[in-house]
């Protein structure tokens, strides 16, 4: 089943404000809340669907993206495909809840502003610190993809203890002040009445469990740090500054979900190639008899080498435009082009018979510019300035 367009997920237009994304995402999720709407899985999936749109319209950079892309711009972007990630599977309750909590000024796993059967959802889910890794790319890898190795340093769950932070099963109990909620709650008055408020538990930090005696492995933290050797695939048509999002290798926390690494995309210059978007462009310098006689010559491309044909007579500053020589579209429609500007190279040091065949050359009429070449020429020229 195809995904629906986030901005129509929201109700709203591609031009809506930061504000407005917010408030019909807020309005979306106290709708199809699990607690307002009990076993309706139906609702659940909603509520999902509100949740994976709004990770990727409240933030700028995924928005641009999303906006320029659509869907297939964010799969294993850090958004929408990023909600599973690499490993797909998508978004969680506890990841939603984790998440997006702070946007109703309370604890969104717990009471949800007085809705019923909140309460009894348990602790707050914490969720582990995102790592952020730099990976360099090659033309070639941009134009094919590629499968990187990446050596990182992340905290992973305690083995000794099963991240528990306990020295064994009976050193974890359930926190007395919150009774293994996470959270206490206060009433305070107002002059709209009586408000309840809830803050993370003091005593646990929103754990909802204490320990009496400390793992001997991780000192009670629940996690370690090693050094993994994380594969990350990088698809075709990636470019400069784009995240990918590696679902569940960044920080471990104890009894939480593990963060997320984040991969930083960097181009490589290439030798002979310039990269615009799609599009690859190779600056030729020709000699003088080439371009006057025309001929075949072979163009540097991404893989390989392509033949080209010069006719007789072409001029400098014109342009070949190899169609699909390019690079792919991320979204998967089509290739760029390769475009081949043509310049031509003026001998610096000729002798003294080569410069008389020069010479001669000179003063026949086929050796000076034409009125149409003047056009194009000063043409050309003024679209520099323009």
């Amino acid at each position: 089943m195809a995904k629906r367009d986030y901005y129509e997920v929201l109700g709203l237009s591609k031009g809506a404000s930061a504000d407005e994304i917010k408030k019909a995402y807020r309005k979306l999720a106290i709708q199809y809340h699990p607690d307002k709407n009990p076993g309706d899985k139906e609702a659940e999936e909603k509520f999902k669907e509100a949740a994976e749109a709004y990770d990727v319209l409240s933030d700028p950079q995924k928005k641009e993206r999303y906006d320029r892309y659509g869907h297939a711009g964010m799969d294993g972007f850090g958004g929408g495909g990023g909600f599973g990630g690499f490993g797909g599977g998508g978004m969680s309750m506890e990841d939603i809840f984790s998440q997006f909590g702070n946007i109703f000024g309370g604890h969104f796993g717990g009471d949800f502003g007085g809705f019923g059967g909140g309460g009894n959802r348990g602790a707050r889910v914490r969720k582990g610190s995102d790592l952020r890794v730099r990976v360099k790319v090659s033309l070639k890898d941009v134009a094919n993809g590629v499968e990187k190795k990446l050596k990182v340093k992340r905290y992973v769950k305690c083995a000794s203890c099963n991240g528990t932070g306990g020295e064994d099963k009976d050193s974890v109990a359930q926190c007395k002040q919150c009774g293994g909620s996470g959270v206490v709650n206060r009433v305070t008055q107002s002059i709209f009445g009586a408000m309840q408020m809830q803050s993370e538990c003091p005593a646990c930090q929103g754990q909802g469990t204490t320990i009496t005696k400390k793992c001997s492995h991780c000192n009670g933290m629940g996690v370690v740090q090693e050094e993994e050797v994380i594969s990350v695939k990088i698809p075709a048509g990636v470019a400069e500054g784009m995240s990918l999002s590696v679902k569940g290798k960044g920080n471990a926390v104890r009894n939480g979900v593990d963060g997320n690494l984040l991969v930083l995309v960097e181009e490589e210059p290439d030798n002979d190639l310039i990269r615009d978007e799609n599009d690859l462009i190779y600056n030729a310098l020709f000699s003088v008899p080439l371009l006057v006689n025309g001929g075949t010559v072979e163009i540097p491309a991404v893989d390989s080498k392509v033949k080209v044909k010069i006719d007789a007579g072409t001029q400098p500053g014109k342009v070949l435009r190899l169609k699909g020589k390019g690079l792919p579209s991320l979204n998967g429609y089509g290739n760029g082009d390769l475009l081949v500007n043509i310049g031509v190279y003026i001998p610096e040091n000729l002798s003294k018979d080569e410069r008389k065949v020069f010479d001669e050359l000179s003063k026949s009429e086929n050796m000076q510019p034409t009125e149409s070449a003047k056009k194009s020429f000063l043409a050309r020229f003024k679209n520099m300035f323009s």
